[in-house]
């Protein structure tokens, strides 16, 4: 590292960062804002070759260069079973791949549009959640290497519970994941490794100890009283 002093090298995540294993078919990142799981996952992404802002390693569209210099200093191991296809996902710049799409698609090209792959309507033709499952449902593929940054972002808990489905169905096709999300409804999935991060180095803890499941959990059960000390309501 060339400055521990600096951002994202004083990240608690980073600094203390030695190494992280991805050996089931899927990774979440969890922590609080600010704790350093996007900005590793983007880190990731880019030293795999995929483009900063999100998509798969054929996308080269920026609209602001804001990513860190991290992934230079990022050592990649990888398995001898190379997948087949990837994408990287970015909840906060999906808007501006789907513009990308349809600029590309807007040339004259032999290949069939790009948007094709997505679906058979238009990714800005639809809401932001809408588009998002499309992705998933189209785009993505058995024996493929994902990385989704919040993809919760723009869905409702059942669409939540319909994203679970289907990466289980991914899974099953030889898919891996890696996310960074705030949802325990994704953070369920069964035999799943869960990297905490905060004021310490990533490590691995249970879906029951995570402060998603806790806090969501007792919030649900206890709602009333919760209610009642956040709004500084007295009791009866």
């Amino acid at each position: 590292m060339p400055d521990f002093g600096r951002y994202p090298f004083a990240l608690p995540a980073v600094v203390d960062l030695e190494r992280l294993s991805f050996t089931e078919p899927i990774t979440f990142f969890v922590g609080e804002n600010g704790s350093g799981k996007s900005t590793l996952l983007e880190a990731i992404a880019v030293a795999l070759g995929f483009n900063a802002e999100g998509g798969s390693r054929h996308f080269r569209f920026a609209t602001r260069a804001s990513h860190s210099d991290l992934h230079e200093y990022l050592g990649l191991v990888r398995s001898p079973a190379r997948p087949r296809d990837g994408f990287f996902f970015r909840a906060e710049s999906y808007y501006n791949l789907a513009t990308d799409i349809e600029q590309l698609d807007a040339v004259p090209a032999p290949a069939p549009p790009i948007a094709e792959a997505y679906g058979p309507r238009a990714l800005h033709a639809q809401s932001h959640g809408e588009s998002f499952l499309a992705l998933v449902m189209h785009r993505f593929r058995g024996g493929g290497l994902y990385l989704l940054d919040e993809p919760e972002a723009a869905l409702s808990p059942q669409r939540q519970l319909s994203l679970l489905s289907r990466l289980h169905e991914l899974i099953e096709a030889g898919a891996q994941f890696i996310v960074a999300t705030h949802s325990p409804i994704l953070l369920a999935y069964p035999n799943a490794t869960i990297y905490e991060f905060g004021s310490h180095a990533p490590h691995t803890v249970r879906y029951e100890d995570t402060e998603h499941f806790r806090v969501t959990h007792d919030f649900l059960t206890r709602y009333p009283a919760m209610l009642r000390v956040l709004l500084h309501e007295q009791d009866d």
